[in-house]
């Protein structure tokens, strides 16, 4: 079966490194790669310095410039791109949805001088409403794109476990060493017994299919400050987390902890939805 990574592109040193940073994945995944621009309102005449006529002209020709330089490193597999005008998030989940992709991949802060074109709701609305797990790179920072090491935090909510999968494949591409995390914030016993179970399930599936792995845990009263000072500590190239978003439908903001991790983590940032119809854990 033929994977799709999708990347959200706009010409930005942030976005181009988000791209670079998927093919990386890409090469490894056996992938193809889907590159789209979002035609949105009137900031992409001041972006490109073009007059307006002649804007989708320029936009292909960019893409056709980052197709010849960056298709040859995919080894027989396509980059190609799509156009779409409207709100960005929507069109980025959009195509995603289309290619039926593995994996989105977008930068969270450009360096055209439009910042909030990525950071802030426009980001966190990718990853919210993304059915496809998310992969946000914020711009302006130095990390290894092989993935070395991989954080992944664990806390008393039951969807947390639904990351495994997802991690433990990125990890089997790179041959990563997973940080299991546990974090403990409370000392109801319950409530650590609870965490503790988790990490020893995330331990058995990391056995069974073969990941390297590591085990810490942590006192916190701040999960996202710990997860990040700890995936620092000890040079990771990934977080990967949960939205934690509630389920009720009315619900269309992502929780304060993965939206604090996606605007201000240095590290990359998997973020996964919770899947009502989840089958590896009950």
């Amino acid at each position: 079966m033929n994977k799709t990574i999708v990347i959200g592109i706009d010409f930005s040193d942030c976005s181009i490194n988000a791209l670079e940073h998927a093919i990386t994945i890409a090469r490894k995944a056996k992938s193809k790669i889907t590159m789209v621009w979002v035609d949105h309102l009137d900031y992409s005449k001041e972006i490109f310095s073009v007059e307006p006529k002649d804007l989708i002209n320029e936009v292909k020709k960019r893409f056709d410039d980052l197709i010849k330089e960056h298709e040859p490193q995919l080894i027989g597999h396509k980059m190609e791109y799509i156009i779409r005008k409207g709100k960005i998030y929507k069109e980025i989940n959009a195509v995603a949805d289309e290619q039926d992709a593995f994996l989105v991949i977008i930068g969270t802060h450009g360096s055209s001088g439009f910042e909030e074109f990525w950071i802030g709701s426009n980001a966190n609305r990718v990853v919210s409403s993304s059915k496809k797990p998310v992969i946000t790179i914020r711009g302006g920072i130095d990390v290894a794109k092989d993935l070395k090491r991989i954080v992944m935090p664990f806390d008393s909510t039951k969807e947390t476990r639904q990351k495994l999968p997802m991690t433990a494949l990125l990890a089997k591409y790179f041959n990563s060493e997973v940080h299991i995390l546990g974090l403990f914030t409370t000392s109801q016993d319950d409530i650590r017994y609870r965490i503790r179970n988790y990490v020893s399930q995330a331990e058995d599936y990391f056995k069974k299919n073969k990941v390297r792995y590591t085990i810490t845990y942590l006192e916190t009263d701040n999960i996202s400050e710990t997860t990040i000072n700890y995936a620092k500590k000890v040079d990771a190239n990934l977080i990967s987390i949960m939205t934690e978003q509630e389920t009720m439908f009315s619900n269309l903001w992502l929780g304060p902890y993965a939206s604090q991790m996606v605007n201000h983590s240095p590290i990359p940032v998997l973020s996964i939805h919770p899947d009502q119809s989840y089958l590896y854990y009950s």
